[in-house]
């Protein structure tokens, strides 16, 4: 997939400042897509655990716009690192996901791995830094056994906002 496609759909890419940065948060999308077997993603969901309608294009930006409004009105955290790991705070799911017919279910490497930990994985090897690889490991249950950067802070309660909310509707 190319970069426009991703740009496209994650138009916040442009909120990381940094040149490198930015272009390893669209490498890691590529990766997972690539290693997920996906052709196009605008229909996945962000969970299965809840009849939400939103995609994760959808929930990925929500986290990351969320996210940079915290970043906006406080002056000690990473905008760049905190942008980027909004971006990708999900990626694993493209790993974790599968189509099946008509469907998207959990795949069977899904079954096996969580896509924090997946997710983890894709960062380090698309060349982001370890404190973006951080916030994608921590950012869910997974994250509860370190001590997470305020950067993962921010992502986890915005990720669990978004996801309460679709939840409560």
């Amino acid at each position: 997939m190319d970069n426009e496609y991703i740009e496209k759909l994650l138009p916040e890419v442009r909120e990381v400042r940094d040149d490198g940065l930015r272009r390893a948060v669209i490498k890691a999308w590529q990766l997972a897509m690539e290693k997920g077997k996906w052709q196009s993603i605008d229909d996945v969901p962000f969970t299965l655990l809840t009849e939400a309608k939103t995609t994760l294009v959808e929930h990925t930006r929500a986290v990351t716009r969320m996210a940079v409004a915290i970043a906006d009105s406080r002056q000690d955290l990473d905008r760049d690192i905190l942008v980027a790991g909004g971006l990708v705070h999900d990626v694993g799911k493209l790993l974790e996901y599968c189509r099946s017919g008509d469907g998207i279910v959990k795949s069977e490497y899904g079954k096996r791995v969580r896509h924090p930990v997946s997710g983890f994985g894709v960062a380090l090897e698309a060349g982001l830094p370890l404190e973006v690889a951080h916030i994608v490991a921590a950012h869910s249950k997974e994250g509860e056994g370190v001590a997470r950067s305020p950067e993962a802070i921010v992502i986890h309660h915005c990720d669990f906002i978004d996801f309460d909310i679709a939840k409560s509707q």
